[in-house]
């Protein structure tokens, strides 16, 4: 279900990322025509910025829409998907996730691609007949206003400048630097894990640590913010259990679109470990059912997150 790495793709002395790598005398008549100038320049400036500002109220009032939103999400404190995959695989009193983990590097490319789709900056091109499959298709760029998180933009730019444009799948491969082309590693994302730590950082919800780790020490981010960690697990356990609706169109999309990540980057049993054995089996049942699902059947569904499904389908094809 993952990718496998020879080497790990976040390189940083970190315990994250050894887991992961004038004025003027004119004529009256001259002076009336810079006038006139000066106000049209400044009518086409105050235009301009006046559209900027309703882009960046459409693009704030699309992040924060209904369907991009779970009733029992904190009001205070909100996360990227990425954040929220790293969170729950991070282990909280020691600060790192688990060594033997190599799927969660490619889950948090892959949530980068669904975060930007969310976002409204990114999309699969249409059907047609010779491509109708998810991986066939390429990644559009809709938008390339800011996002406002570093690794967002940093993807967003990288997906602007490819010439021809590459498939979802290509795109996994091409941010976590698993190609065979010398001149396409420039679109590799470094750091990653490491990035998104020092997000939650300056978030309130870890800390930063150093640790000994027998002959060296190394940078860790235990969680300090538990509650918040607790609220994102709950919300998870309640989409299987409580609140399951048996049918992933029904579904809060980021809610489906971070199970789908969980499950990816192998972090989803972090999730369901603090539940009794009847509930466990229930939820990983459902999991498992909702995950195994056909993206190419899904994706075509009324109202469906086409990226969501994609970066499924890319998944089990890995």
């Amino acid at each position: 279900m993952c990718y496998s790495f020879s080497a790990s793709k976040d390189q940083e002395v970190c315990a994250l990322c050894v887991a992961e790598n004038t004025s003027c005398s004119q004529s009256p008549t001259k002076q009336v025509r810079m006038t006139t100038l000066t106000h049209r320049t400044r009518r086409t400036e105050i235009s301009k910025n006046s559209e900027k500002k309703v882009e960046s109220e459409e693009d704030t009032n699309q992040e924060r829409s209904p369907e991009n939103e779970d009733s029992g999400d904190s009001k205070d404190i909100r996360l990227t998907l990425m954040e929220e995959v790293l969170l729950l695989g991070l282990k909280d009193k020691e600060g790192y996730t688990s060594f033997w983990n190599d799927c969660i590097s490619s889950g948090l490319r892959g949530g980068i691609l669904i975060e930007l789709a969310m976002r409204g900056r990114i999309s699969l091109e249409p059907p047609t007949m010779r491509k109708k499959r998810l991986l066939d298709r390429k990644v559009l760029l809709k938008s390339d206003s800011p996002t406002g998180d570093v690794l967002l933009d940093e993807t967003l730019k990288h997906i602007k400048a490819t010439e021809p444009t590459e498939t979802v799948q290509t795109w996994i491969e091409l941010l976590t630097g698993e190609t065979w082309n010398p001149f396409k590693l420039q679109y590799q994302l470094r750091n990653v894990r490491e990035r998104i730590a020092k997000n939650l950082v300056e978030k309130g919800i870890l800390t930063t640590e150093k640790q000994n780790f027998l002959l060296f020490d190394m940078t860790t981010h235990p969680v300090t913010n538990t509650t918040e960690k607790q609220r994102l697990v709950k919300k998870l356990q309640d989409s299987v259990l409580e609140r399951w609706v048996n049918d992933p169109q029904r579904m809060d999309r980021r809610t489906l679109a971070l199970l789908v990540l969980a499950h990816s980057s192998d972090v989803l049993e972090n999730v369901f470990s603090s539940l009794t054995d009847d509930k466990y089996d229930v939820a990983m049942n459902r999991a498992k059912d909702l995950v195994e699902l056909d993206p190419e059947v899904e994706g075509t569904k009324h109202n469906a997150t086409e990226m969501i499904w994609a970066v499924l389908a890319a998944f089990n094809k890995s």
